[in-house]
């Protein structure tokens, strides 16, 4: 199946526009409207077929919530970068789950630390859908954790079973190499 991240590129004078699309059997449009409208993103999804997912719109637990009782979306593409880490992740993957709305892991050119946060995450039983959870190698020369993250042949990143943790171990020299400024922060 095929998605579209639309990254609030319509309003909802476009609806009709965006209703062809359900021609095409999306298995969802990401990000139709504005991050901030909710109300209009499930008047909508209300002219829809195609599963509305909501991305940048949820921002918090709390956000997710609005979007089950406006019926603003049917999908969630939680971050946990993005949502201020895995807590509120969790959060927002539970809430899903006690509704029946999947959900899915989107990423943000983390490094393979926040790349084991990513798998961890996506690990998790409502993550039902493909997530974007890629190789090390795809945006980094050399990543700053062992071992790098690769996907196999079909397209798999594997969760780490065997160690502890996040299972990977942050590479110290590498770190060293790569940083620029270091600053102490002490208690007055």
């Amino acid at each position: 199946p095929l998605m579209a991240d639309a990254n609030s590129a319509y309003t909802l004078a476009q609806a009709d526009h965006l209703a062809d699309l359900d021609a095409y059997r999306l298995l969802m449009l990401e990000q139709p409207l504005a991050q901030d409208d909710l109300r209009r993103h499930a008047q909508l999804q209300d002219r829809l077929a195609t599963p509305i997912c909501l991305d940048e719109s949820i921002p918090h637990a709390a956000a997710a919530e609005d979007m089950l009782a406006l019926r603003a979306g049917r999908i969630v593409n939680v971050k946990a970068g993005r949502v201020g880490g895995f807590t509120q992740a969790l959060a927002i993957h539970d809430l899903c789950r006690r509704h029946a709305v999947p959900v899915w892991c989107g990423g943000m050119l983390e490094s393979g630390i926040g790349r084991a946060c990513n798998v961890a995450l996506a690990s998790l039983p409502n993550f039902t859908l493909p997530g974007d959870v890629s190789p090390s190698a795809r945006y980094w020369e050399r990543d700053v954790v062992t071992p790098e993250w690769t996907m196999d042949s079909t397209g798999m990143v594997a969760v780490p079973r065997d160690r502890p943790g996040l299972g990977v171990t942050v590479d110290a020299d590498r770190v060293d190499n790569l940083t620029v400024r270091r600053h102490t922060l002490t208690r007055p």
